[in-house]
């Protein structure tokens, strides 16, 4: 398609004020972009994460939640747990004395294997 003939979609955008207004894009380029910018920020979410992980700040469910896009509410619900469980899983120390039975359930949800969770960094 050319130029002429693209689609048209209405976007909301910010204006320098801060305001919102709508513009008419041509085609896919401001959604690719907004795309990339999120999939950087995603990037750097998991970066920040491992270093919180390594340095014995949360546990690995907290990297592998973010990496795989979830909340608390969404990964509860997955393994079957309290939301205020799963936040305690994310303390280290009490990820480290979790049952195999219990980290089998996230490792599954994570699609890893529990010594890749188990190991997280090594």
């Amino acid at each position: 398609m050319d130029g002429a003939n693209a689609p048209k979609k209405v976007m909301y955008v910010t204006t320098d004020e801060g305001t919102y207004t709508q513009f008419q894009s041509d085609g896919w380029e401001a959604e690719n972009l907004v795309l990339e910018q999120t999939w950087e920020d995603i990037e750097q979410m998991l970066e920040t994460e491992r270093q919180k992980v390594i340095s014995q700040q949360v546990s690995p469910i907290s990297y592998y939640m973010i990496k795989n896009r979830m909340d608390i509410a969404i990964l509860s619900s997955y393994v079957t747990k309290w939301q205020w469980q799963v936040k305690r899983h994310l303390n280290p120390a009490v990820f480290k004395k979790l049952p195999e039975k219990l980290l089998s359930k996230y490792a599954t949800v994570f699609d890893i294997s529990v010594e890749e969770l188990k190991n997280f960094g090594q």
